[in-house]
């Protein structure tokens, strides 16, 4: 991994690292994003929609790949498409596999940091494949890897020089659970070494897992922007609903029935639990416990069911 490695240096680029000032792209008669302003700072941010959204082509406006039909972007204070020195201040993996199989995972590291006219380049070229643990597999030509390999080394690739900016498209596409549990850990020490990340996914617990915040793009358009948390908690028009185990549900539920912000209680098939549908959980769960006490219920557990970065996403492209 990366700890004792020199800290990536941000200091000389307190503005935002990625801005985008009523962005719209279009192809045509086809509108792909419309009208899109946000910025991001440090830390993982995720970037979501479903397919046909329009993340790709966010992504490359944000890496200076395309240029936007309308507004402005700013990378790392730079407009990418008229000042090039900053591609050398960033890594960018995009979706499609795309590696060069007759080159062992070594070359293809280097070709890369030789593309960012990077300094000390074995050093660089050691640090990124150690990174991703594909030091055993170096020497081996692409063309043996399987495809999780393969991200890892394209991962690798686009770590070379210490980017201030990461731009991950589908990292985890072919990787088992065990090259995901090293990748989480991988993206954490990025982050906490001051590199900020943008991860486009459609795995939803994944993104979840790694990610302070998150951007959903629905229809071409931004649809939501923050910790997913607190998006959830903004949607006060969808009520929770609460798994709750107990001793005695069917009691607990004709209890809570009589409460004015219960919208509807259901009960599972193995009678042990039912499930509330609350628009003002903070009642409920202040209610719970003096509904357990004065009726002799053992509570054994309470859960949200819908707290999830899923449940936004779903309801959200619903709407």
């Amino acid at each position: 991994m990366i700890s004792g490695t020199p800290k990536y240096d941000t200091a000389a680029t307190p503005e935002p690292v990625i801005a985008l000032e009523s962005v719209s792209k279009w192809f045509g008669n086809v509108v792909a994003l419309s009208d899109i302003s946000f910025s991001i700072g440090s830390g993982v941010t995720g970037l979501l929609g479903p397919n046909g959204a329009g993340k790709t082509t966010l992504l490359r406006l944000m890496s200076g790949l395309s240029y936007p039909s309308e507004g402005k972007v700013r990378l790392l204070g730079k407009d990418p498409r008229q000042d090039y020195a900053v591609y050398s201040r960033i890594g960018i993996m995009s979706e499609h596999e795309s590696a060069y199989e007759f080159m062992t995972g070594r070359q293809y590291v280097s070709l890369a940091a030789k593309l960012k006219n990077v300094a000390h380049q074995e050093g660089h070229i050691k640090r990124s494949i150690e990174t991703v643990d594909m030091v055993f597999a170096q020497d081996r030509k692409i063309a043996t890897y399987s495809r999780g390999m393969r991200q890892r080394i394209r991962l690798a690739a686009s770590l070379v020089g210490q980017p201030d900016l990461l731009l991950l498209d589908e990292p985890l596409n072919g990787a088992d659970p065990k090259q995901r549990i090293s990748f989480h850990e991988t993206i954490r020490e990025l982050a906490s070494a001051g590199c900020s990340i943008i991860i486009s996914s459609h795995i939803l617990e994944e993104v979840e897992e790694v990610c302070d915040n998150v951007l959903l793009i629905i229809n071409g358009k931004l649809a939501a922007e923050g910790d997913y948390h607190a998006i959830r908690a903004a949607l006060d028009d969808r009520p929770y609903r609460i798994r709750i185990v107990c001793s005695e549900p069917r009691l607990m539920g004709s209890q809570l029935a009589k409460m004015p912000d219960i919208d509807s209680i259901e009960f599972e098939a193995d009678e042990a639990s039912c499930i509330v549908l609350s628009s003002n959980v903070g009642v409920l769960q202040s209610a719970l416990p003096y509904i357990a006490q004065n009726h002799h219920i053992r509570l054994n557990r309470v859960e949200p069911i819908d707290d999830s970065l899923e449940s936004v996403f779903e309801y959200l492209v619903d709407n």
